[in-house]
């Protein structure tokens, strides 16, 4: 393994507004050691009014890419010069591209990770078969209803603190997605499917959604982004009401692979247990 870097390593990192808490620096480096690659993964943390400059200044390629967390996937979008189909769709970007020539590019893969975790941690489970119910409509919400409505998804309601922002993320994507006020999730929840916590409730162990999981169908899924802590209240909830559940370090797991492979080059290995180590500093059980 290489334990330095030389002034030719290949740069990428991480970006959000906190960054503290991000697990994505510790699963990029490992893959990052175990290829021996001249290389490092480092996290940013602009500030909201800077986040524009902070990017700008990126351009010509001296840092390859960066994820692009809460709160910044819509406005990452905004800036690139070119983006993917699933980018655009989703109208947010999880990851920024810089190519030598000034340009950035791009891409959202949190669509496809959450879709793996589900797949990983909720065998069987089939997107097509009932409504799907995300709460949050931030960036992190759009990836995920692009990605589901590609997968299948009949109907997806979107419920959210502020109606009005629910009700643009809707209209963004078609009839299929519908927005919803918080006091009809009763029956929103009685034959959902899938229920996604996309808000930032619960990080750090804080109260998640107030929503009565107990209402879903006893074949429901219930998936939390957030992954700090592991076992949210949200996830707590719904494994007291036997739901069937879907982490957040999964999601950030799947989602991380093409990202290491677009800045990298390289696909990471399959020896390095990267959830184990995630699951080690976390405090969790293996």
């Amino acid at each position: 393994m290489s334990s330095t870097i030389s002034g030719a390593a290949v740069v990428g990192g991480v970006c959000g507004q906190p960054i503290k808490h991000s697990m994505s620096p510790v699963i990029h480096n490992a893959w990052i050691a175990a290829a021996s690659l001249d290389a490092a993964y480092v996290p940013f943390a602009p500030t909201a009014e800077r986040f524009e400059t902070f990017v700008d200044g990126l351009r010509g390629g001296a840092v390859r890419g960066v994820n692009v967390t809460i709160p910044f996937k819509e406005r990452a979008l905004a800036l690139a010069d070119t983006a993917s189909d699933l980018a655009k769709m989703a109208g947010a970007a999880n990851l920024l591209l810089f190519a030598a020539d000034g340009s950035i590019h791009a891409d959202n893969t949190d669509g496809p990770g959450l879709l793996g975790a589900i797949e990983a941690q909720a065998p069987g489970f089939e997107v097509a078969a009932a409504p799907i119910l995300i709460l949050g409509a931030g960036g992190a919400a759009r990836g995920a209803v692009a990605a589901l409505l590609l997968a299948g998804a009949p109907q997806i309601r979107i419920v959210n603190r502020t109606l009005a922002r629910a009700q643009e993320l809707a209209d963004a994507f078609g009839e299929r997605v519908i927005a919803a006020d918080e006091a009809a999730l009763p029956d929103l929840l009685a034959d959902a499917g899938l229920v996604i916590n996309a808000t930032s409730l619960g990080l750090g162990g804080g109260e998640g959604p107030a929503v009565d999981l107990s209402l879903t169908p006893k074949t429901a899924v219930v998936m939390d982004m957030v992954y700090r802590p592991l076992r949210t209240e949200f996830l707590r909830r719904a494994q007291a009401a036997g739901r069937r559940t879907v982490d957040g370090l999964e999601m950030l797991l799947r989602q991380a692979i093409p990202t290491f492979e677009a800045i990298y080059g390289a696909p990471p290995s399959p020896a390095v247990d990267v959830r184990g180590m995630a699951l080690k500093l976390l405090g969790e059980p293996c």
